[in-house]
């Protein structure tokens, strides 16, 4: 299992597996080519050509190439056995001869990247954790009498770097909260949808008890939402598609709980060893498995957060987190005009108070369940596999369809 310092990581929305992967791809693909290069065209295959000009993905590579003579090539119909999420680079001299062979890149979601022959490419090089799956650290920390952070400390390789990278997790998480309520105007896109974080977080502090408390959490994880919409600094947590859940509970807590920093960020090391686990046991990317395995992610990370800041045991964080999980299953993917805007703004906003009702249920309990984490993950891993690619990324069914048509007909 990677460390969490793979997981989460700062960049530009909208989306973490068609904008920041193929940046990234195109970046490394560049620093291989000789200075003889005069031409450069790229293939995006399957789902990065299907929602690829409303992910801004043609945008996002030539950035990353910085190369003025560069094709984008738009391959739909194409689809490679490995993931539905690949970039194929070419490159040719001024005859019009190729230079170098072909490379394959493949975005498998949260921004990272495995090449040709499958072998991940990380970002850098970190000490990952001895364990896959939840259920195996959660036994090793019973042994030891350790909590998910301890566990996550104990296996890291910098502990002062570690403390230093959440700091700075934590605090551009709450950033793109606060920069989200501030903003009033329209997000890009033909939608021309406008912000609404500010006017839920008004509208819930004109209300009581649990009606305004859904509404503020909810307000703060469609604020995060809408700065990635809109291309701003977000935190993948577990994606950019995803990534207003995880802050948007905590941004809640700090507000209106007293929780230390320090609880903060231990809550950020919990909800990432479960993230990670999906990672390493599934998938994270919305073009393979749905949106069971974006926002099902962030809610299950932040369910097991929210159950460790409300003083849960080992076995009542690993329920919550199962709970947001179990009851996410099937969840499609299916953006309109391929922008991350509708459903997903929505389904951050509504997916943070999921993560506080499973969490709360699961507090509740004793902890003992019957599905355990890693049944549900390979359950969800199945299930996305199983799903019409219609459903997956592609805009080519559900909501994505339904509205196209409309627009179509005006």
């Amino acid at each position: 299992m990677n460390s969490i310092r793979v997981l989460y990581k700062k960049g530009c929305g909208p989306s973490s597996s068609h904008s920041m992967g193929p940046k990234r791809a195109a970046a490394l693909f560049r620093q291989t080519l000789p200075k003889e290069v005069k031409k450069i065209s790229v293939e995006l295959l399957g789902s990065l050509a299907l929602t690829g000009k409303g992910h801004l993905t043609d945008k996002a590579v030539l950035e990353g190439l910085a190369f003025d003579n560069t094709e984008i090539i738009w391959k739909g119909e194409t689809v490679l056995p490995h993931h539905p999420n690949a970039l194929i680079f070419h490159a040719y001299d001024e005859q019009g001869h190729e230079i170098v062979p072909p490379k394959t890149f493949y975005s498998v979601g949260g921004g990272d990247l495995e090449d040709e022959k499958e072998n991940f490419l990380p970002i850098a090089a970190y000490s990952g954790y001895p364990h896959d799956s939840i259920t195996e650290v959660t036994e090793f920390c019973l042994k030891y009498n350790l909590t998910y952070y301890d566990y996550v400390a104990h296996f890291e390789n910098d502990a002062s770097g570690l403390e230093d990278f959440l700091k700075n997790v934590w605090h551009s998480m709450k950033g793109s909260v606060e920069e989200g309520l501030s903003r009033e105007d329209h997000l890009p896109g033909d939608l021309q949808l406008a912000r609404r974080a500010h006017k839920l977080r008004d509208k819930a502090n004109e209300r009581i008890g649990i009606v305004r408390d859904m509404n503020l959490v909810s307000a703060y994880a469609q604020a995060a939402s809408e700065q990635n919409a809109s291309g701003a600094d977000i935190i993948t947590a577990p994606t950019c598609g995803s990534c207003g859940v995880l802050p948007g509970v905590l941004y809640y807590f700090y507000r209106h709980y007293n929780i230390t920093e320090e609880s903060i960020l231990h809550a950020i090391m919990t909800a990432g060893l479960f993230g990670c686990s999906v990672v390493a046991r599934a998938s994270i990317s919305g073009s393979q498995v749905g949106c069971q395995g974006e926002v099902g992610t962030a809610i299950s990370m932040a369910a097991a957060a929210t159950a460790q800041l409300w003083g849960g045991s080992i076995s009542q964080i690993e329920y919550a987190a199962e709970i947001g999980m179990e009851h996410t299953l099937g969840l499609t993917c299916d953006p309109v005009f391929g922008l991350v805007q509708v459903p997903c703004i929505e389904r951050n906003a509504l997916g943070a108070v999921r993560a506080l009702s499973a969490a709360s249920y699961a507090l509740a309990t004793d902890g003992m369940h019957l599905v355990r984490f890693d049944d549900v993950i390979d359950v969800m891993y199945a299930t996305g596999i199983d799903m019409q690619s219609k459903y997956r990324e592609t805009a080519q069914g559900g909501l994505a369809k339904i509205m196209r048509e409309r627009f179509n007909n005006r």
